[in-house]
């Protein structure tokens, strides 16, 4: 019995280390929903060291399903980095969501492409774009490297306009690199 208990808890760990080990980084925030119009929409997503989309963790469904076109300052450079345009629906159904609640969010990158296909190990950056209000928006960049265990990456933090008030939408982000 002590026998068959210690290999499962054996099994059990493995499967967690293993489980673990596939997911490559995670960013968690806090987001605070805004009242009114033309706020909080964002995306997050992955590119590699050159600027090259790899692929959205998650965007807001408004722009994603065609709002972007309506209002074109709706995180904007999301939609041009991630060829929304020319992307079926539903890879855009996978990805999108409605805007969520405040609180801490939490979005993880498995290590792979808009295909699906593993990435190998580098230099990448995890990018949080959002409307604070109308043309008001935050962009945080955090560049981590791939591939060499466990870490933490630094976030940037740019705003641009007047919106003071709303700069507490995304805030307190956090970034780990997994593998």
């Amino acid at each position: 019995m002590k026998k068959l208990i210690f290999i499962l808890i054996i099994t059990s760990i493995a499967v967690i280390n293993a489980a673990a080990q596939q997911n490559a980084a995670e960013v968690t925030f806090n987001f605070a929903r805004q009242s009114g119009s033309a706020s909080n929409q964002f995306a997050v997503w992955i590119e590699n060291s050159q600027g090259q989309f790899v692929k959205t963790l998650y965007a807001t469904r408004w722009t994603a399903n065609g709002g972007w076109s309506r209002r074109p300052t709706s995180i904007p450079v999301w939609v041009k980095q991630s060829g929304l345009s020319e992307v079926p629906h539903e890879m855009i159904d996978t990805v999108s969501g409605a805007t969520p609640r405040t609180g801490v969010l939490t979005y993880v990158w498995d290590g792979t492409d808009i295909r699906g296909a593993s990435v190998p190990a580098g230099d990448y950056v995890l990018i949080i774009e959002g409307n604070l209000r109308w043309e008001n928006m935050v962009y945080c960049r955090a560049p981590f490297r791939l591939g060499q265990g466990v870490s933490s990456a630094r976030v940037n933090v740019e705003y641009t306009g007047e919106a003071a008030a709303e700069r507490s939408m995304i805030g307190g982000i956090s970034v780990r690199v997994l593998r």
